[in-house]
């Protein structure tokens, strides 16, 4: 002890006499997280934690315990029980900063910390993703145009405007997506990572926008901004529903997306979500020679590194490369003899 409040590390081992659960809920409440990464966490928290620590204090847990509530998310997904352990383990990283225990018991080396899926991403052929499009009823066909032509997420399908489309300059400005509460109220918002960004549109997704458009015309929708209490705000969708609103991603994926994958022989399964059609787009990209920081800016990544993780398997390699480069070489000096 006197040591420790000679190096100015002592902590009064009272302090820590607070339940994890309590704590947490306070850390949550102080975060300046957007609204639906609040709720995330604190569903992520309530399902997969406080069962198991909510009620031990916060000096109680060692690192044995953190190990053994480890083994109870067994069962999850290997990239979503990774995600709770980081959200487990910035809980006690924010405790220790408030000195109210001495050290990270997440982060002690006895503990086995979650791994992602090491399996990596097939994307889909373009066989698949036009089945898919087909399956879909005619007015959501759309989706598949833009997740598969211009990499757009989920809810920035749904928030897209005609406003946001440049025929002109062959580009689409993505702005805004549409963001779903647990209460299943809907806001706009800005993309993930509150970053815009501009894809090129090609010349296929351009037709079927200004067809889709002559036969569904867009819809004005006012929609809070950002938060549930948030301005509202008015944009002309491309995509709606039959009722003119906003499209919501559980209807979309359990009354339209489902169907549609079981009558083109695709599995329900996660990774043939949705998000499949954003790999397409990428995994096309590359093939065709697109840099990694011109995919990822499109496909509005923060960090060029995670793109680069993601689909460097699919990238030809430089050996193949460099043998294509110099057989080129040397046939060419063999045409130009012939003649």
């Amino acid at each position: 002890m006197s040591a420790d409040l000679v190096k100015g590390q002592y902590v009064d081992p009272d302090a820590g006499k607070i339940p994890f659960e309590t704590y947490a809920r306070k850390w949550i409440d102080a975060q300046t997280f957007e609204e639906t990464t609040r709720e995330a966490v604190g569903l992520r928290l309530r399902l997969h934690a406080f069962p198991i620590l909510g009620d031990r204090y916060l000096s109680e847990i060692q690192p044995s315990t953190i190990q053994s509530w480890l083994r109870t998310l067994a069962d999850l997904a290997p990239t979503y029980r990774k995600v709770v352990f980081a959200n487990v383990s910035t809980v006690f990283t924010a405790a220790v900063d408030d000195e109210l225990i001495p050290k990270n018991p997440c982060k002690a080396p006895s503990v086995r910390k979650p791994r992602s899926d090491p399996r990596k991403l097939v994307p889909w052929t373009s066989k698949r993703v036009l089945a898919v499009r087909d399956a879909l009823p005619d007015r959501y066909q759309i989706v598949v145009w833009l997740g598969a032509g211009l990499g757009l997420r989920q809810g920035e399908i749904f928030g897209l405007s005609p406003d946001d489309i440049d025929f002109d300059a062959s580009e689409v400005h993505v702005r805004r997506q549409v963001k779903l509460f647990s209460s299943n109220r809907q806001v706009f918002g800005l993309p993930k990572g509150r970053k815009t960004r501009k894809v090129p549109l090609p010349d296929a997704v351009a037709d079927a926008i200004t067809a889709y458009m002559t036969a569904h015309p867009p819809v004005e929708v006012t929609r809070p901004w950002m938060t549930l209490d948030g301005k509202p705000t008015t944009v002309s969708l491309l995509l709606t529903t039959r009722e003119k609103g906003a499209m919501n991603r559980n209807y979309f994926n359990t009354y339209l997306w489902r169907p549609a994958l079981e009558r083109a022989g695709v599995p329900d399964l996660r990774e043939n979500g949705c998000h499949a059609l954003r790999h397409f787009f990428a995994s096309t990209a590359l093939h065709e020679g697109e840099t990694i920081k011109a995919v990822s800016e499109y496909l509005g990544h923060a960090d060029p590194g995670f793109t680069l993780r993601t689909y460097t398997h699919l990238m030809e390699g430089s050996s193949e490369r460099t043998r294509r480069a110099i057989d080129t070489a040397f046939l060419g000096e063999d045409e130009e003899g012939d003649e």
